[in-house]
């Protein structure tokens, strides 16, 4: 396509985003406009759209909430619960000699049918007497504010179907993400900050990439925003010096103009509007999150808390500490995580598990102190967990150095902290091997209309209208609330 210059009298919206050089310009191109994925869409208009309007103002529960914000530090590959949260005696017992069952395996080629009994010793900890590795000193400390859920599954042995499941009810792509459903229907308490926020890590975005967080078919208002992994966190978010302040202003003013303007030619689309909704917030995210982001007057014991202070936890800490400062800051929901396949150890456990718990371990700790000590834990959601745990046989079956486990999704462990949940207690238990969660079985539904229930909202009311259907998180699934481990 050839560009045309405009001349004095062409005004319109496009040229005047095409010429402009004004800071706030430069961030909708290259950064909001980047998150909305729909640049190039032109949908027919929905009927039943045309006298909604979607934003982000705060919405009435469907009945009273124990959570009003959540954190999720996502495990992306799957830490192994045998390893860490889900002690097996029969593990050491059988170890190195033939499994005494079936085994579904994901990657045949490599497997073996050799017990692989854990390397690391568990302990009892806390008040509640939880048994943990010793590979989680800092969680340790945290035990008897935590509900360590024993016994999820998915069963669905391959990483991106099992990420879908736990981040957006189905094995499938293209669905609304929990955090997405979640500032639909309850809204945001921040008017200066994206509701949804999601920090990838600096080794690189984890498998899916942008579907973990991404809006569906909810309008892309509901998407969530990505924050990079290292300073600037977000690029261009301050206007040039010159060119700030009334000259900003005055730009921004005649933006807002041009983008209703264009708004009203083009009714019910609602990709627009949450693009423009999209500029608006850029505006105001100048100044706070710049504030937001900004960990230089945390105190160094603070720091030390969430091991910013140590090499090997110092990125994955500070990450943690700035979930902690949006949520303070009306944040709905923030996501965090983990880089490609940190988790998935087919191999070399024996060297990269400890150095992959050492890395999040203490900031995971942290935070859970943290929240209590400002009295945010009790309505703070905090989640840690991947999307499947590992099987208790040898992969790669080459010496004591090569050994590791391949995928389980029959069986895994995850913990939640805060929110409205018990304290110090362990819930459902998996087979003698833990291979298969057996008692308390907690699905993907399950975890997501518990999750519904804390904040307030009921998974058969929290609906979108999609194609004359009314859709849902839940999506006709056999679900439960699970109330036992409801304080």
């Amino acid at each position: 396509m050839n560009y045309k210059a405009p001349d004095s009298t062409d005004h319109s919206r496009r040229h005047f985003l095409a010429a402009s050089s004004m800071g706030i310009g430069s961030l909708a191109l290259s950064w909001m406009l980047n998150q909305d994925q729909a640049l190039a869409k032109n949908p027919a208009i929905r009927p039943e759209l045309l006298k909604k309007h979607f934003d982000l103002k705060l919405k009435p529960t469907h009945h009273p909430p124990r959570a009003k914000a959540m954190i999720s530090m996502f495990m992306q590959g799957g830490p192994s619960h045998l390893d860490m949260f889900d002690p097996k005696p029969m593990l050491q017992k059988y170890d190195g000699k033939k499994f005494p069952g079936d085994i579904k395996y994901d990657n045949a080629a490599q497997a073996s049918s050799k017990v692989l009994g854990s390397p690391w010793k568990f302990s009892k900890y806390g008040e509640c007497g939880t048994e943990l590795s010793e590979l989680l000193p800092g969680l340790s400390e945290v035990v008897d504010d935590i509900t360590l859920i024993r016994s999820m599954h998915t069963g669905v042995n391959n990483h991106g179907q099992s990420i879908y499941a736990m981040h957006s009810g189905r094995i499938l792509p293209g669905r609304p993400t929990l955090g997405s459903w979640l500032t639909y229907g309850l809204g945001s308490e921040s008017e200066n900050l994206p509701a949804y926020i999601a920090m990838v890590d600096p080794g690189g975005a984890p498998v899916l990439g942008v579907d973990n967080w991404t809006n569906g078919w909810l309008p892309s208002l509901y998407q969530g925003t990505v924050i990079r992994p290292k300073e600037p966190r977000i690029l261009n978010l301050n206007a040039p010096p010159h060119l700030s302040g009334k000259a900003q202003e005055k730009y921004l003013d005649f933006l807002g103009k041009l983008n209703q303007r264009h708004l009203n030619q083009h009714p019910g689309e609602d990709d627009l509007s949450a693009r423009i909704a999209s500029y608006e917030l850029a505006a105001k995210m100048q100044t706070a999150a710049t504030e937001a982001l900004d960990l230089s007057k945390e105190t160094k014991a603070t720091q030390a808390m969430y091991g910013i202070d140590r090499s090997e936890s110092a990125e994955f800490g500070k990450r943690c500490l700035i979930a902690r400062r949006l949520i303070e800051r009306g944040v709905r929901f923030v996501q965090i995580m983990t880089g490609n396949q940190h988790w998935d150890h087919h191999t070399s456990m024996r060297t990269s598990l400890p150095r992959t718990c050492k890395r999040v371990d203490v900031p995971s700790a942290g935070l859970v102190k943290d929240l209590k000590m400002r009295g945010l834990l009790d309505e703070t959601l905090v989640h840690w967990g991947g999307e499947m745990g590992r099987l208790p046989v040898i992969q790669n079956d080459a010496g004591v150095a090569k050994q590791g486990r391949d995928h389980n999704t029959y069986g895994f462990s995850m913990w939640l902290a805060g929110g409205g949940l018990k304290g110090g207690m362990a819930y459902g238990e998996t087979d003698d091997f833990g291979h298969h969660a057996v008692e308390n079985k907690v699905s993907h539904s399950d975890y997501h209309q518990t999750l519904l229930y804390l904040f307030g909202l009921d998974p058969e009311r929290l609906t979108f209208t999609r194609n004359g259907a009314e859709q849902t998180l839940i999506d006709k699934q056999p679900s439960r609330i699970v109330h036992d481990i409801i304080a």
